[in-house]
């Protein structure tokens, strides 16, 4: 067992699958020599050589389209998209190609490709550096969407997704990566559950893809998030002094709504928390899944707290962010109706 941070823990998931399966494939651009952009593949070159984990142009659709072939012939790649924003010139690969191969072949090829790419905000990266696109791919049929909150998750869920025989889009919370932080601004706290960063296995372990996680119980209202948010939720619920139960989703796609309906119905009231802009979100879906099997069980009308929809600022990024006092507020407001 290892202290971690988020990208030290993504690092050791990718070094575990590597070293134990040799059709694992990291590649990307500057994941080679460079190590990343953010150091989550550094030393990976230097261990297992050239042909395990190289250098790309900057090609996305490239990158994508090279994964899915290597996905069709019995490879395992795990390509990187340096940021999430650039994941777009590859979206056709990805949905057109990626999404459909299983089905379009009765199953005689599949694609299980995990493309990793750090997403959010909380960095000051501005409007091209700081998007949150997961209900984009939340919306393809074959593609799975996953994004981690802690270290321990990041590397139980990454092997996960390797393993999976299906497209995988894993996000990575950038503002997790060099560890956890109170959900506010000012300072990151070298905590999270009481613990330096997280206690993270060696070796191999598993986090199942579609298994929510319960981060605090509660009897008042449910709390939904993901990714950066469950920190901000945290810090949110706490200045609210609402006895909220929060769910961590962990995966988006496939969504543990039997959890998220078990806490709905007990509480009776549900805020969602999501970074990214609100119009379109995946908070929007969510709240329709919960109104379709929790109508009788509602006891106030479920509250979405989100991006603004702009642009992501770079000047103004906090406000932007979905902080903790706008949580606390929806979260009064609940309680109130």
């Amino acid at each position: 067992m290892a202290t971690m941070n988020m990208l030290q823990a993504i690092n050791n998931a990718l070094d575990v699958k590597l070293a134990e399966d040799p059709d694992v494939l990291v590649f990307g651009e500057d994941v080679g020599y460079f190590g990343g952009v953010f150091n989550a593949t550094k030393g990976l070159q230097e261990k297992h050589g050239l042909t395990r984990c190289f250098d790309t142009p900057i090609s996305e659709g490239g990158i994508i389209a090279t994964a899915i072939g290597m996905g069709a012939y019995g490879l395992r790649p795990v390509p990187e998209i340096q940021f999430a924003d650039y994941i777009l010139p590859a979206f056709d690969q990805l949905v057109s190609e990626a999404a459909r191969l299983r089905y379009r072949s009765n199953g005689e090829f599949w694609a299980p490709l995990t493309v990793r790419s750090p997403y959010g905000g909380g960095i000051f990266g501005g409007q091209t550096h700081s998007q949150s696109p997961e209900a984009i791919f939340a919306h393809i049929t074959g593609l799975k969407t996953v994004i981690p909150s802690n270290p321990y998750d990041a590397k139980g869920l990454l092997i996960a997704a390797i393993e999976d025989d299906d497209p995988v889009i894993f996000l990575e919370p950038k503002r997790l990566y060099n560890g956890p932080f109170d959900g506010r601004h000012e300072e990151v706290v070298k905590t999270w559950a009481g613990h330096p960063n997280a206690d993270v296995p060696a070796g191999n372990y598993t986090v199942p893809l579609g298994k929510a996680a319960i981060v605090r119980p509660g009897a008042d209202v449910t709390v939904i998030a993901y990714g950066t948010m469950v920190h901000v939720a945290q810090a949110g619920i706490d200045d609210s002094g609402v006895d909220a139960e929060l769910i961590d989703l962990r995966s988006i796609v496939p969504l543990d709504i039997d959890t998220i309906v078990a806490s709905v119905r007990k509480t009776g009231r549900c805020v969602i928390l999501h970074e990214a802009s609100r119009f379109g979100g995946f908070g929007g879906e969510l709240s329709a899944l919960i109104q379709e099997r929790c109508f009788y069980h509602l006891k106030s009308k479920i509250e979405r707290v989100a991006g603004w929809d702009t642009a992501y600022p770079h000047a103004f990024e906090w406000d932007y962010f979905p902080g903790p006092a706008r949580l606390s507020e929806a979260l009064k407001r609940s309680m109130e109706a």
